[in-house]
């Protein structure tokens, strides 16, 4: 396995067997977006998962209300992100990556669904790439789907 690949760290007993995932995507980067969709839908079937929904919003500054609104509505399990954001020569990745990343961690903590980040903060499009790749590659998407299934079962765990 890669160095940092997530796989090494999830426990071999996860199953997600009959939970209710959604995906929230940005449009925005929709050709590495799309790359880690590929790797969440394998992470999920791999883990059992069959109920999965698929959501989109505009770009990743919108994927915390989006992931917000879906844990609200009390339809889900668990929640993945997936978005990309590369460095450009103005201050919005940051504003950007940084809105993300708090809003997410505030959905979560708010609702109490489980929101996995499987969103790339990079300097360009190679590194990307690189982070988006295909079957038996290093997937930040399919690294979040794992994320997602593990915490939902903790939260499960720790409910009942």
């Amino acid at each position: 396995m890669a160095s940092g690949d997530m796989r090494a760290a999830v426990p071999e007993n996860i199953d997600g067997a009959g939970l209710r995932v959604a995906i929230v995507r940005a449009r925005w980067n929709d050709e590495i977006v799309g790359r880690l969709a590929d790797g969440v839908h394998r992470g999920l079937t791999a883990l059992g998962v069959t109920d999965v929904a698929e959501h989109s919003v505009p770009g990743c500054f919108e994927i915390p209300f989006g992931a917000k609104v879906i844990a609200e509505s009390g339809t889900v399990d668990a929640i993945v992100c997936i978005g990309a954001v590369i460095r450009g020569e103005t201050t919005h990745y940051e504003i950007v990556s940084e809105g993300c990343a708090s809003g997410v961690q505030d959905a979560q903590l708010t609702t109490g669904v489980p929101v996995a980040l499987g969103i790339l903060t990079v300097e360009n499009d190679e590194q990307a790439m690189a982070r988006s790749q295909g079957p038996g590659e290093h997937n930040v998407g399919e690294e979040a789907a794992l994320v997602a299934v593990e915490m939902a079962r903790l939260a499960e765990r720790m409910r009942s």
